[in-house]
């Protein structure tokens, strides 16, 4: 077996990366220190020191007809999810100018539903200008299914990078959405790189996959090979298919954070939703094995981690941090 010290010392040399037999063992087999701390030694050689922060912005919420069995936002189920319609582009806008006072580095505007009207794209294009002329920050979307066409004319209006998860391994996606497909969701990121933009990749760690599922869904997102890979723990939600599995558990959390990092050497790793369900002392854990960018601020249907919170964490682990407009740096 390949040690993680081992496969350590051959990524940060640029040898082959690791494969899934080797992650695999790793998980089920290395102590849990040795593989957190080969983790780390990859993240140091690879991760940019600054801590990357984006903030997002739910445009449109809820009455979404997909049927993903963690979302709350889904119409097949009762959650009491908050519902809304489109918020306009004057609300966007003010959102991105508060983002960027709060410290982020980008703003994503996330809107509910399996894809965009026309109608829809031209607003989101108003949208995109106002939040443009009112901060100077990147601006993103998870805007769902987007065909190549719809995604020039947001890029022309100032997207930069588009967010589609794949969410899971491609085995067990299956079984927890039938109404879209992983297929689906890789055109909507491929044309998105076509046309030159950045693109946003992750998933959720928690929804029941087994040590083969999460490496696998690691590998898969090399083969994507995304600008952020954002990580979610699953925050179960009352009502949900899943909302009676529990969070994940913290070791599970860390030691999901270092096989991606391992599989996934030099691409962001981005606290995400599930974030406020992790003790301080579990995100620094995952910090320490790889997590080196995070999303702060209110989510969509869940709290959201603090800036200052993830600011400090990140700052004790050495990174440098945007800091917020009103105090001093």
């Amino acid at each position: 077996m390949t040690t993680a010290s081992a496969l350590a010392d051959r990524l940060i040399a640029g040898g082959d990366p690791a494969t899934a037999d080797e992650l695999l063992d790793l998980l089920r087999e290395a102590p849990r220190d040795e593989l957190r701390e080969a983790a780390h030694r990859v993240t140091a050689a690879f991760a940019p020191k600054h801590f990357d922060f984006c903030s997002i912005v739910n445009a449109r919420s809820g009455r979404c007809p997909e049927n993903c069995k963690w979302c709350a936002q889904s119409a097949h189920w009762k959650t009491g999810c908050d519902c809304h319609g489109w918020i306009g582009a004057d609300a966007c806008a003010e959102a991105a100018k508060k983002a960027e006072a709060n410290g982020a580095d980008r703003i994503g505007i996330v809107t509910s539903g399996r894809a965009q009207t026309p109608a829809d794209v031209d607003a989101l294009c108003d949208a995109l200008r106002a939040m443009r002329r009112a901060s100077g920050i990147e601006l993103c979307g998870s805007l769902g299914l987007v065909s190549e066409a719809d995604l020039a004319k947001l890029k022309d209006a100032g997207l930069a990078r588009l967010h589609c998860n794949l969410e899971t391994a491609p085995s067990l996606f299956p079984s927890l959405c039938s109404t879209h497909t992983q297929a689906q969701k890789l055109g909507t990121l491929r044309a998105a790189r076509r046309l030159g933009m950045q693109i946003c990749c992750g998933g959720i760690v928690g929804m029941g996959e087994t040590d083969e599922q999460l490496v696998e869904f690691a590998l898969a997102l090399r083969d994507v090979a995304p600008d952020s890979i954002p990580v979610n723990f699953l925050h179960p939600v009352e009502g949900t298919p899943l909302g009676a599995r529990g969070v994940p558990d913290p070791e599970r959390a860390v030691d999901a954070v270092a096989v991606l990092r391992l599989a996934n050497p030099a691409t962001p790793l981005r606290f995400a939703g599930g974030r406020r369900d992790l003790s301080d002392e579990t995100a620094a854990a995952c910090i320490h094995a790889g997590m080196d960018a995070g999303i702060a601020g209110p989510l969509l249907t869940t709290p959201g981690a603090d800036f200052d919170d993830d600011r400090a964490l990140a700052a004790a682990a050495g990174y440098h941090v945007t800091p917020r407009k009103d105090r001093p740096a």
